[in-house]
């Protein structure tokens, strides 16, 4: 088993990881800001959904495909960027139709399923977990597949508990910006221009 001091330290760096904004933080907070913070939990259920299958997929030892064939991680890479600017396209679109269908009556399914896709789709993710985990295993405590296991649901609580805390927040904020004119419309573009950042930020970084 796990050392606790050892363990302690894992939930450190964790919180450092859900700390930075990375994403995930990034689609979180623009959609909560957009279309309320039920659309934003709805989001954070498809990148937790997302996460937790990083997270099992290092623990089982999946990730080390990415991390050794380039050709993989560059399949996964660009897929998650093609996806990104679709959304970039649909979204962008939709703030510009008189047909706008209202933040509210946007289907849940729908957000979650965005989250999910740009949570999967982010092949850094799968690498940094099968960098960390061997960090904070060790051979002789047991077996591996259990500890790894162990830290996977630690990460994905804590992970979950900041992205939650980032969610609330920014539902806040919208309160304020919700009272500008014309905020619906330009909230849309600013949505549909981080989901084009997040694509070309993902089509042209490396491998390393």
């Amino acid at each position: 088993m796990i050392r606790l001091d050892t363990w302690l330290l894992f939930c450190v760096a964790c919180v450092a990881l859900a700390a930075t904004p990375g994403p995930n933080m990034l689609l979180l907070v623009s959609r909560t800001i957009v279309q309320g913070r039920s659309a934003g939990f709805m989001t954070l259920a498809g990148t937790s959904t997302g996460f937790a299958f990083h997270a099992l997929a290092a623990a089982l030892g999946l990730s080390a495909l990415l991390g050794a064939v380039p050709l993989a991680y560059d399949v996964v890479r660009f897929a998650g960027a093609v996806y990104l600017a679709w959304l970039a396209i649909t979204t962008w679109r939709s703030s510009g139709s008189r047909a706008h269908v209202p933040s509210a009556h946007i289907a849940p399914a729908r957000m979650y399923r965005q989250g999910l896709v740009t949570s999967v789709l982010n092949p850094k993710l799968a690498v940094f977990q099968l960098a960390l985990f061997p960090q904070f295993i060790d051979p002789s405590r047991g077996r591996l597949l259990a500890q790894s296991l162990i830290l996977a649901a630690t990460q994905l609580v804590i992970v979950v508990a900041g992205d939650s805390l980032c969610v609330a927040l920014a539902s806040r904020v919208r309160g304020w910006f919700a009272r500008r004119p014309r905020f619906d419309r330009w909230s849309t573009r600013a949505l549909a221009g981080m989901f084009a950042g997040l694509a070309a930020r993902l089509a042209i970084e490396s491998h390393t």
